[in-house]
């Protein structure tokens, strides 16, 4: 090939990775972020949306630099050395990176890898590896977390339920308000006493079977309803928790998760290094997310169907941080009102939070326990079977509170 000629291969080349970047900045709006990067608890909007600025301003600079700098001083090069100088100039590099990249991959799928919800084994409060759920609580132990500046108790019972003490264990005979659902609902960084479950059972005088599971998406909550309410002889209710800011773990296949049609399937492996991109880097098409939205509301549907078997009210709890989004505000109605689920919101101050942790305080817990003990006192004639004298004290305790929006 004529030296002239490569000159412009090669500048055309690295044109068009310019032109490329410089295009992706442009079409990376606010809009097409909120479209394809789905809201996340831990990461508040406001945030994602700054680093995508930080992102955009990357990707322009980046493209400028290969069209203005790098463009000419490769072409420059290419015209000046033959194909076997090239070859030689050009070539190790190339086999460094390749090499690089294989044995980054090799050591990253020898080290034990955990999906990206699974915290690690040392992390309070404990969780095992399970083939079935990915992960469950290590049952019959006391452990202590610092969250917040403080010192915090965890104590699970020999079910892996949590409880005030390891002493005393849930009562399965006993009627029992059953909690099934991920670290909101498990108390994360409070003491037994300040949960939403011991609050409620507190406002209700009924027990509260704390099972939910730090990190579980809907689809390992229903698993766990189904495998653990039969153990309970008289459930009064089945409360979970849905939020859309952890909608996207509803996507997640690292794990064993459950397909369309509720079908069980283990974790699904690809490259290390194309995981990691992928949780550095959400992105979410309109076919995933449809798959997600009709995936959650079949787990949440076979929650509410085997809380209903069992003679249970159902009720999915739904909080809410600070406003409402827009994007927050489609995937609840997609979800839970198009598929007509019952759901109670339980909005709180946003300043509710836990010393820097996103995880509800006492105060944000007392508001999610409120909404329960409410929507419980005013479906217990309809849903009950048979009543039970649960409510008068949680009427008690919400008469001065107004009650929170509820749907079904």
């Amino acid at each position: 090939m004529p030296f002239r000629l490569r000159r412009l291969a090669a500048e055309a080349i690295i044109a068009a990775s310019g032109a490329a970047c410089l295009l992706g900045a442009a079409l990376a709006t606010p809009a097409w972020f909120e479209h394809h990067i789905l809201p996340e608890f831990l990461h508040p909007r406001p945030g994602q949306l700054q680093a995508l600025a930080a992102l955009r301003v990357t990707a322009a600079a980046a493209g400028l630099l290969l069209i203005l700098v790098v463009r000419p001083w490769a072409g420059r090069l290419v015209e000046r050395k033959s194909l076997r100088g090239l070859a030689v100039a050009v070539g190790p590099s190339l086999l460094a990176a390749v090499l690089a990249v294989g044995a980054a991959e090799l050591i990253l799928d020898s080290m034990t890898w955990r999906s990206r919800e699974q915290s690690p084994p040392m992390y309070e409060p404990r969780r095992v590896r399970d083939l079935t759920f990915g992960w469950r609580q290590l049952p019959d132990r006391t452990g202590y977390g610092v969250t917040g500046g403080r010192r915090v108790r965890y104590d699970f019972d020999v079910h892996g339920y949590r409880v005030r003490r390891l002493d005393r264990p849930v009562d399965l005979a006993a009627p029992t308000i059953v909690f099934a659902g991920e670290s909101i609902l498990q108390g994360h960084g409070l003491n037994y006493d300040e949960t939403a479950p011991a609050q409620v059972a507190a406002m209700t005088g009924v027990q509260a079977a704390n099972i939910a599971v730090g990190g579980y998406a809907t689809d390992q909550v229903y698993l766990l309803v189904r495998h653990e309410l039969p153990k309970f002889r008289q459930p009064v209710a089945v409360v979970t928790i849905f939020m859309p800011g952890l909608f996207h773990r509803n996507m997640d296949t690292d794990r064993p998760h459950l397909t369309r049609g509720l079908v069980w399937t283990p974790p699904r492996r690809q490259p290390r290094l194309l995981e990691i991109f992928g949780r550095v880097a959400p992105y979410r098409s309109d076919r995933d997310i449809d798959a997600g939205v009709a995936a959650t509301q079949q787990a949440l549907g076979g929650i509410v169907a085997l809380a209903r078997a069992r003679g249970a009210v159902p009720l999915i709890l739904v909080p809410q941080i600070g406003p409402e989004t827009n994007e927050e505000r489609a995937i609840r109605h997609r979800v839970l009102d198009a598929a007509r689920l019952p759901y109670v919101t339980a909005p709180m101050p946003a300043a509710w939070l836990l010393p820097n942790n996103r995880h509800p305080d006492a105060r944000g817990a007392r508001v999610l326990a409120l909404a329960v003990a409410a929507y419980l006192e005013h479906h217990q004639d309809r849903d009950l079977a048979p009543p039970t004298p649960l409510m008068p004290r949680a009427a008690r305790a919400v008469q001065s509170t107004p009650a929170p929006a509820a749907v079904g």
